[in-house]
């Protein structure tokens, strides 16, 4: 009985696992390659916030998710050979964004810009007051010295590119996506667990089966 009972709670850890596990695994980890990719930083135009070579993971947003001040990867047709591009976004769609050669403003807000190269602010660009058409992103490098960004394309709908062109939103560490990824492995980890526990209860419910057929019946009366 002995034997049975432990065999038993065995299966019912194992029943509880496994699909557990399971379930675990293929959420965390579908989440993290659906939602995460990781890129490696092509050009010098976002330093220094970004330096070429550096790995860095972004993650899918809707387009109504992108906001001011997102540093995002988008393909812009035409431009840049048609290899994303990583930038900033400075304006959104309706904004009108301004600059004198030196200070933005966005909606007559001034822009604090702290993540610029140090004594760059609009090299290389002269003053400039466009609006962002609707569905648009009027984009900026960090690195404005050496950024081929949105200021050299204001004949071009005001220099703005399609949101919809936005394939992710840079992440700032790895954290988030470091958790789903963990949790993918627990999943998995508990699902080889569960399946271990099982084979163990299988074994132990065969091994109290021939106990109980060896054992001799009662002799007769």
């Amino acid at each position: 009985m002995r034997r049975r009972g432990a065999g038993g709670g065995l299966g019912v850890a194992a029943r509880v696992l496994v699909p557990l596990g399971l379930v675990l695994a293929l959420g965390g980890i579908g989440y993290f390659f659906v939602t995460y990719r990781g890129v490696t930083v092509m050009g010098e135009g976002m330093e220094p916030t970004y330096h070429r070579g550096e790995r860095l993971v972004v993650e899918r947003v809707d387009v109504g998710e992108v906001r001011r001040g997102d540093v995002v990867l988008l393909h812009v047709p035409g431009r840049y050979g048609g290899a994303p591009v990583l930038q900033r976004v400075i304006g959104v769609g309706g904004d009108r964004v301004v600059c004198d050669g030196d200070r933005i403003t966005v909606n007559g807000v001034p822009v604090d810009e702290p993540y610029v190269m140090r004594g760059e602010v609009n090299p290389g660009a002269g003053p400039y007051d466009v609006r962002v058409p609707d569905g648009r992103l009027f984009l900026l490098g960090d690195h404005r010295g050496n950024a081929n960004d949105s200021r050299f394309f204001l004949g071009e709908q005001s220099g703005s590119v399609a949101a919809s062109g936005v394939i992710g939103r840079a992440q700032e560490g790895f954290a988030a996506p470091a958790a789903w990824g963990a949790l993918g492995v627990l999943g998995i980890v508990m699902a080889l667990v569960g399946t271990g526990l099982g084979i163990g209860a299988y074994a132990a419910g065969r091994s109290a089966r021939r106990s109980l057929a060896a054992v001799p019946p009662w002799p007769m009366a």
